[in-house]
């Protein structure tokens, strides 16, 4: 195929660019056709302000399917060359979803031999997790590995080459992030990186270059087109102002065309049995050559369907988020079917939002908003067609998978009915879903389930934190705290099979959680900086975050947010479950090694009391490898507040009230504390959760988060000199809580440490979650105790001032408890 024949058609005089360009300073730089293959766009994304929009990729801008389609296969032949006919044959392409499925199936198609595998967001019942990465700067981020055949991954490990493609290389991140995944278990000697722009900085050039070196592997690079992007400071802040502004003067949704909607017809395509709807699963060269031969008939079949206007005039082939490649090669056929009689365009919707403004120097002119319509795994949403409405269509051929041929396909608000008002027809071309050979069943162990979000789950943004539970927010767990504790303490039930009734604080109580917040927050964010620079330097570049539920997710959360703030990093955030005498969640860590290098996870917490999870941890860790689950994880726990010196990695050692340990669910996302039962939890789950929506009026979630954050600058500087203090000191654990613990146990007749819950949280936990006894508190510790002391007084409790105490309070639940030992009320019954 000519580079002629690959070439998009001619733009517009006026740079597609220039309203971006003009209003945020955003340049754009490079070879000679950079401008003709890119225009700019902002996105409604709060990570990044500008979209590149490419003229040939046919995602946002309708293009040309043969100009697409040529782009891909030109790639391909490149890479061909480079490899030679033999390597070539060895190689193994692995397209990037949503954007790139299309072009990496074409520059497959461009190595001629070469199997095809795409990652997708799209979850499917019965098909192992090959393996998986994040990207971080997208609208949605999580990429799932998922062939029929997970060999296709590992084929000639140590000889055949792994050719990656993306619509444009920004940073390199995704590219590093998927090599690193796969190369740990399957490692390669070279891999060739396919783009259609390389808009690297110098810097994330050398960062490939020396990754290269460091893996042992050749690293090549075969692009169209180069250049960079110059991007003035505060420009996310400055687009995001821009995009609201713009979207406050719209007058709201494209205007509907005048006359009756389009009729909607169905074309009965008769697919090749056997060939898949893309490479989801994987795509072979058999499967190549029987879509080969079917597609003329294929395109027959939607050219008798349209009618005489539209076979001479303007049809769009519109295909579908990650289905690019089938309707792409319909298009072609289409074109060859209609011949020069027709203009002949493909482009596909998309999960991305985009700002839309009618002006000929920006690249997104429309927008058609519709919902979701294949029931996506993170729920449902919006979804967006640009640039259709007003492109003056005569036809518009929309090509879906079975799979999203749904009553939401076809409803009044529906992709459907938004084309019908700006089209003369519309065609639906369904193509069947393909379904993989069903994984054995003692292979169902390998079948990983996904992280929830926000909002679905919990109430923090789906960016925050990715919970790796079960949800089981319609299952009655709660029990009263007073049954609870009989049954935990005469060893009927395990602590963590039912949860304790949640605390509603009162107005006195809520204020107080308010006045603490506002006193404490400086503190909090000098803590919660100078555990995440602590972390970045022993564990970085990038490390990914895995906090402890729930107590350590609102600092999990934080430190993401310092990481972001002070060093523009996007860190992956998990919240994974750890349950006292049962250990952590392994199929949370076998999903966390499929997605992630276990050297790179970091688990955080809120505080530690007498250091039970630090040990609890270790054992669990080592337990896991030596049942032959994925090795590396480091067990090492980084925590905001470590007054029992249990751990290294810390923000302080000072026992304080830390206002997030004063409140449940409320504070922490709205969700439970984790739950393992064995009737709720199978072996290839996550243990469970609970989301309290009904709660939503008294979240304090994210003032909590917001408050803190905003003292981020403030305490900047301290946190820098902090830090750095804290490297060159001996941090090594002390244990010195667990001794004082031990020492109570026994003065006090307790005679079993898990009885005695130390510190200002742990303290706050007792008063809240078990059936108290008593609260020793440090003479003098002042207003950090507040909270403490009104809720002893809430519930009957005796606070006992002591000296020589090392932390500020430690709270003592009720040793041998009966129901006896409280009242009607709660109250602890005197003498007990």
């Amino acid at each position: 195929m000519s580079e002629r024949a690959t070439r998009e058609e001619n733009v517009d005089v006026v740079w597609s660019g220039d309203w971006v360009a003009e209003r945020l300073g955003v340049g754009l730089e490079g070879d000679g056709e950079l401008r003709e293959l890119l225009g700019l766009a902002l996105r409604r994304n709060p990570k990044r302000a500008h979209l590149l929009v490419s003229n040939v990729l046919g995602k946002h801008v309708p293009q040309k399917p043969s100009v697409v389609y040529g782009a891909g296969y030109e790639l391909g032949e490149r890479v061909r060359a480079l490899l030679g006919e033999e390597e070539a044959r060895r190689a193994v392409v692995l397209g990037y979803a949503e954007t790139a499925t299309g072009l990496g199936h074409a520059v497959a198609d461009g190595l001629r031999d070469a199997p095809y595998l795409h990652s997708t967001r799209r979850p499917v019942a019965g098909v192992r997790q090959a393996g998986g990465f994040e990207e971080a700067h997208s609208h949605a981020t999580s990429h799932l590995l998922l062939p029929e055949d997970p060999a296709l991954l590992a084929r000639g490990a140590h000889t055949s080459t792994l050719v990656l493609v993306d619509d444009e290389f920004s940073t390199g991140n995704t590219v590093l992030n998927t090599i690193r995944a796969l190369h740990e278990p399957h490692p390669r000697d070279r891999y060739v990186i396919v783009a259609l722009v390389d808009m690297r900085s110098p810097a994330d050039r050398d960062r490939l270059t020396a990754f290269a070196a460091e893996i042992g592997a050749r690293v090549d690079l075969v692009t169209r087109s180069t250049g960079t992007v110059t991007l003035p400071d505060g420009v996310l802040e400055r687009g995001q102002a821009l995009v609201a502004a713009q979207e406050a003067e719209a007058a709201g949704p494209v205007p509907e065309a005048a006359g009756h909607p389009a009729p909607v017809t169905r074309v009965d395509l008769a697919w090749p049995a056997g060939v898949p709807d893309g490479g989801r699963h994987g795509f072979t060269p058999a499967h190549r050559a029987a879509l080969e031969a079917a597609l003329p008939d294929l395109a027959e079949r939607i050219a008798g369907a349209l009618d005489g206007g539209a076979r001479r005039g303007r049809v769009l082939v519109l295909g579908f988020e990650e289905l690019m490649y089938a309707p792409l090669r319909l298009g072609t056929a289409l074109e060859q079917a209609l011949g020069t009689d027709a203009e002949v365009r493909y482009s596909t919707t998309t999960r991305s939002p985009v700002l839309a403004v009618d002006d000929p120097g920006y690249a997104i002119r429309t927008r058609l908003v519709f919902p979701a319509h294949d029931t996506p795994a993170d729920g449902p949403g919006d979804r967006y067609a640009y640039n259709v409405a007003g492109a003056g269509f005569d036809a518009v051929v929309a090509v879906v998978d079975s799979t999203a041929d749904t009553p939401e396909l076809h409803a009044p608000e529906g992709l459907l009915a938004r084309l019908a008002a700006h089209t003369g027809q519309v065609l639906l071309a369904v193509v069947p879903s393909y379904t993989p050979t069903p994984v054995p069943h003692s292979q169902e162990s390998a079948v990983l389930p996904e992280p929830l979000r926000g909002p679905d789950f919990s109430s923090y943004a789906p960016e925050d934190v990715g919970w790796l539970l079960q949800d089981l927010s319609d299952t009655e767990l709660e029990a009263p705290t007073e049954e609870r504790e009989e049954a935990i303490q005469s060893g009927g039930a395990h602590y963590a099979e039912s949860l304790p009734v949640e605390y509603q604080p009162s107005a006195e109580y809520q204020a107080l959680f308010a006045a603490a917040l506002e006193a404490s927050a400086a503190r909090i964010a000098r803590a919660v900086g100078t555990v995440t620079e602590t972390v970045l330097a022993e564990r970085g570049p990038r490390p990914v975050l895995v906090s402890l539920a729930r107590a350590g997710t609102p600092v999990g959360v934080l430190m993401r947010r310092w990481a972001r703030h002070r060093h523009g990093l996007d860190l992956p955030h998990y919240a994974i479950s750890i349950v006292r005498g049962r250990g952590i969640d392994a199929t949370a860590l076998r999903w966390l090694a499929a997605h992630h290098d276990p050297a790179d996870v970091v688990f955080v917490d809120g505080w530690t009391g007498k250091g039970a999870i630090t040990r609890e941890l270790a054992a669990a860790i080592e337990e896991f490898e030596a049942s032959g689950g994925p090795t590396g994880f480091d067990p090492e726990i980084a925590v905001l507040a470590d007054p029992g010196g249990c751990v290294r990695t810390y923000g302080t050692r000072e026992d304080f009230l830390i206002p997030s340990a004063c409140l449940n669910s409320t504070v922490s996302g709205l969700i439970s504390r984790t739950v393992l039962r064995a009737d709720l939890v199978g072996p290839n789950d996550f243990h469970g959760g609970k989301f309290y929506r009904e709660l939503a009026e008294s979240d304090v979630s994210g003032r909590f988060l917001d408050t803190v954050a905003a003292r981020f600058d403030e305490v900047a500087g301290r946190v820098e000199a902090e830090a750095k203090e804290l490297l060159a000191a001996d941090r090594a654990p002390t244990w010195e809580g667990w001794t004082a613990v031990e020492r109570i146990s026994e003065e006090y007749g307790i005679h079993d440490v898990n009885l005695v819950k130390p510190g200002v949280g742990e303290t706050t936990r007792v008063l809240l979650r078990r059936v108290p006894w008593k609260i020793l508190a440090k003479r003098g510790a002042g207003a950090d105790l507040t909270h403490i002391r009104l809720l002893a007084e809430q519930r009957g409790v005796p606070v006992e001032e002591v000296d020589d105490l090392p932390y500020s309070c430690v709270g003592l639940i009720h040793p041998r408890y009966t129901r006896g030992a409280t009242g009607a009320d709660g109250k602890a019954v005197k003498g007990a």
